[in-house]
């Protein structure tokens, strides 16, 4: 099965009829099956937090959580502090596991930071995630083009992935021979397939000047693109039982109307969505 999603869901006028107001969790799965979060990253949230996002959606519909910077090594300070790591893992097993009982967990996501190079400490730390996350379904998008250095190199990568039960995340965005990194096909895992699109701002990318958060993402797919996408994602769908596209590119706020694009080209209809307002009457 394929489904989309977006990152947050406040934030894509698109979905309501371009009112700026933000987008309602309701009104978003209204939409679409699945959506990404990264609160969890900037701070754990609160079991009763996860409660609420739990009870918002209807069955079937699926939460992308980012995993804590602590546990992704983004936090220099506490990067080698295994107390402090180790009570991050436990501490985030325990808020999200409203999700997990409800099958409303699609996975989460370690986006681990550009700085987190193919080192034989990180290759071992990738281990480590896995025992601290237990069976809980994971994947993983690297920002480091190390990884992926020769097409030998990448399937070495793939392979041990593979053998970890980590979903690698096929990404789309900027890259060049030092910073990011090429799309990669691949499913590491036969449950899941986690295309992320980022978008191809080269520009707002690799510029992280005062307004970089605000221009990186800042890109619209054109319809061409769009194809090749659903061409992906349909081979991705032979792979693996569930296939998941999760698009970024948000800064100009595009991300909701290539969606939704994307949905048609595919056509899509999912059977688990919350009934949008025209559908009460």
């Amino acid at each position: 099965m394929i489904t989309i999603g977006l990152t947050t869901w406040t934030e894509h006028p698109a979905l309501i009829g371009g009112e700026t107001r933000p987008v309602t969790l309701s009104e978003y799965a209204g939409h679409l099956p699945v959506v990404e979060l990264d609160t969890p990253f900037y701070g754990i949230p609160r079991q009763s937090t996860i409660e609420k996002w739990q009870a918002a959606v209807p069955d079937g519909f699926q939460y992308i959580l980012k995993a804590n910077q602590v546990m992704t090594r983004h936090d220099r300070q506490q990067a080698d502090d295994e107390v402090a790591r180790n009570t991050a893992f436990t501490t985030f097993r325990s808020a999200i596991w409203p999700l997990i009982k409800a099958h409303k967990l699609l996975t989460v996501l370690f986006q681990f930071p550009p700085y987190f190079n193919r080192t034989t400490a990180n290759i071992e730390y990738l281990r480590n995630v896995r025992v601290l996350m237990g069976d809980l379904p994971v994947a993983v998008e690297f920002r480091s083009p190390s990884w992926f250095a020769t097409p030998g190199m990448t399937a070495d990568v793939m392979a041990y992935l593979k053998s970890l039960h980590f979903t690698n995340v096929t990404t789309d965005e900027p890259h060049n021979l030092n910073d990011g990194i090429p799309l990669v096909e691949t499913v590491t895992t036969p449950d899941l397939a986690l295309v992320r699109l980022h978008g191809r701002n080269a520009k707002g990318w690799f510029n992280q000047g005062q307004d970089w958060r605000k221009t990186r993402t800042l890109y619209r797919y054109s319809e061409a693109e769009l194809q090749e996408f659903a061409a992906l994602a349909k081979r991705l769908d032979a792979q693996a039982k569930d296939v998941c596209v999760i698009f970024n590119n948000n800064s100009g706020r595009d991300a909701a109307p290539n969606a939704l694009r994307l949905r048609e080209i595919l056509d899509l209809h999912w059977q688990n969505l919350a009934p949008q307002q025209l559908d009460l009457f």
